[in-house]
């Protein structure tokens, strides 16, 4: 079962930054969820929320701020925002990356940044997922390539997820530990789809989704499942 750090690390340190991606590292996560949002002057910038209000000690909507205006304001923590090109830069190919959609303008954004970062580059589009809530968002990514591996979250029904990830021919299903159940692994492994489990934070529900032969948990303590 793969270990998949929650926005870098989100129990350990500030969520989505440099130094939340490094804690995880340090545990030999086999993967980093973060969040991405596209900024006013196009670039991808990780950040969970659609205003940077409850995560640094600015405000205002990322949408509607230039990158320059985000690299002046720092986390509560006095860490900077970092773009996605830093987190990867950071992560240097040592785990898979999931980069999970915020925002209506960053499916292709995301699509087009990784496509010239594979041409470019020695990164895999294997060494990526790409998930989001919002099925237009993935259906975006998935008309715009077919190597990019899509990830469906879901919030309430397990079921939905998968529907949806079969139409759209997906990687995997990302489910939440609230209401995910084993019919629901069984039934997503029947149809050839990966589960991803979120956010599994104590010792006994790790057990329980290792028992259960999910592919891989999201935890904001990877420290504790390693």
């Amino acid at each position: 079962m793969k270990i998949f750090g929650h926005r870098g690390a989100a129990g350990l340190a500030e969520e989505n930054t440099l130094i939340s991606v490094e804690e995880a590292l340090r545990y030999s996560v086999d993967g980093v969820e973060i969040d991405v949002h596209r900024c006013r002057s196009g670039e991808l910038i990780v950040m969970h929320d659609e205003t940077i209000d409850r995560t640094t000690r600015g405000e205002g909507r990322v949408s509607e701020l230039s990158f320059q205006e985000l690299k002046n304001v720092v986390t509560n923590k006095g860490a900077t925002i970092p773009a996605l090109s830093e987190i990867v830069a950071l992560v240097d190919k040592r785990c898979t990356i999931n980069i999970e959609l915020k925002g209506k303008d960053t499916a292709l954004s995301v699509v087009s940044y990784l496509k010239i970062l594979v041409q470019e580059t020695f990164w895999d589009f294997s060494d990526f997922i790409v998930s989001s809530f919002d099925k237009e968002l993935l259906t975006q990514v998935r008309r715009a390539s077919d190597e990019i591996k899509v990830g469906v979250l879901e919030e309430e029904k397990p079921e939905r997820a998968i529907e949806i990830a079969i139409k759209l021919q997906a990687y995997s299903v990302h489910l939440p530990i609230s209401c995910i159940k084993e019919e629901h692994v069984l039934s997503a492994h029947n149809n050839g789809l990966q589960v991803y489990v979120w956010t599994v934070n104590k010792k006994p529900l790790f057990e329980k989704m290792k028992s259960w032969n999910v592919d891989g948990i999201i935890t904001d303590f990877p420290n504790f499942a390693t």
